[in-house]
């Protein structure tokens, strides 16, 4: 690669949806660092497959962060260091607080200090809460429900003030159930503990779970399940890269819904995943949980018209074939 390429700093890089955008920037031709705890992130994936420089340390070390940027030259932050496990924000919300805020403050004032002045924030559809509006546009009120979208909100209104007050500008993506693999096969979607509904189902499918738990039955949906928009991890990656190269053009703060505008239900998971893994899925119908919104789907026709955002996969069938590909691999004996 020509070392005229800017270079980009990936914090949490090494998780799900950092290292499928470390890929997207690689193609693209950035020079690329990733700055990663490791408490959830995979160092395997980096070394044998992204095969780009990492540094083991936490978003809230000043001094790291003050000789990683002394000795970098970084045209931008991409930012994807934060717990989000919705239910343990619930029981130990000083945690997601101290990571998800504190964590990045330090970040920002060491960005400030090094005058790194573009930031692309991973942000969520947790900050609306329950909607009013489906789907959901960027100007629907921010009422989080949990300690984790309350931390995204405050991290996006610390981002709304240093534009004004610091010239930080920022592109905040609020993304929706954030699924599937590379095409490839060899990265994709590997949690512990895993709570999303698409590894449940395939995990189920290989046999290392009894059934697959649906929480509701009841909704006011047309099958009774929850209903939410699923977006490939690499048509959210590639968004990444353009709300990059937006911020890199001169581009103001902005913030961005990556949503499909569709959705789809547990049950059509499921029946879906029945199909592409060819076995049989049991299912344990449980109680609702307190706080799962019937129906959440974004508007992304925003980051279409000014980004020229381009979804590739919209189907849940592409997602899940994807996905299941690498849990294949992943998961092997």
């Amino acid at each position: 690669m020509s070392q005229d390429l800017p270079t980009i700093l990936v914090t949490g890089g090494a998780g799900y949806i950092g290292s499928h955008t470390v890929l997207a920037l690689k193609r693209a031709g950035y020079e690329i660092v990733i700055l990663d705890n490791l408490v959830y992130g995979h160092r395997d994936l980096v070394e044998e497959v992204l095969k780009v420089e990492l540094v083991v340390g936490d978003t809230s070390d000043r001094e790291l962060l003050d000789k990683l940027f002394q000795t970098r030259q970084f045209a931008a932050v991409m930012h994807f260091s934060a717990f989000a496990y919705v239910g343990e924000s619930v029981t130990d919300p000083a945690k997601y607080y101290r990571n998800n805020v504190v964590g990045t403050l330090v970040l920002l004032e060491a960005m400030l200090a090094a005058s790194v002045k573009n930031f692309v924030f991973s942000s969520t559809c947790a900050t609306y809460g329950v909607p009013s509006v489906v789907p959901i546009p960027e100007d629907h009120p921010q009422n989080p429900i949990n300690p984790y979208g309350a931390s995204k909100l405050m991290v996006e209104r610390i981002l709304e003030d240093f534009s004004a007050a610091y010239d930080l500008k920022s592109v905040r993506f609020r993304y929706f159930n954030a699924a599937g693999a590379d095409p490839s096969g060899v990265l994709g979607e590997d949690h512990n503990p895993e709570t999303h509904l698409i590894p449940l189902v395939l995990q189920t499918a290989l046999g290392q779970r009894d059934s697959i738990s649906v929480f509701g039955t009841d909704y006011p949906t047309p099958d009774g399940t929850c209903v939410r928009d699923y977006i490939h991890v690499n048509d959210l990656a590639d968004a990444h890269v353009l709300g990059l190269e937006y911020l890199l053009k001169g581009g103001d703060s902005a913030v961005f819904n990556l949503g499909n505008g569709s959705g789809f239900s547990v049950k059509e998971v499921i029946e879906t995943a029945k199909q592409v893994t060819g076995r049989e899925i049991p299912i344990k119908e449980c109680e609702r949980r307190a706080g799962d919104p019937p129906s959440l789907i974004g508007s992304g026709e925003k980051a279409r018209s000014i980004l020229g955002w381009n979804p590739q996969y919209f189907e849940i069938k592409d997602i899940i074939t994807h996905a299941w590909k690498w849990h294949q691999v992943r998961h092997r004996d």
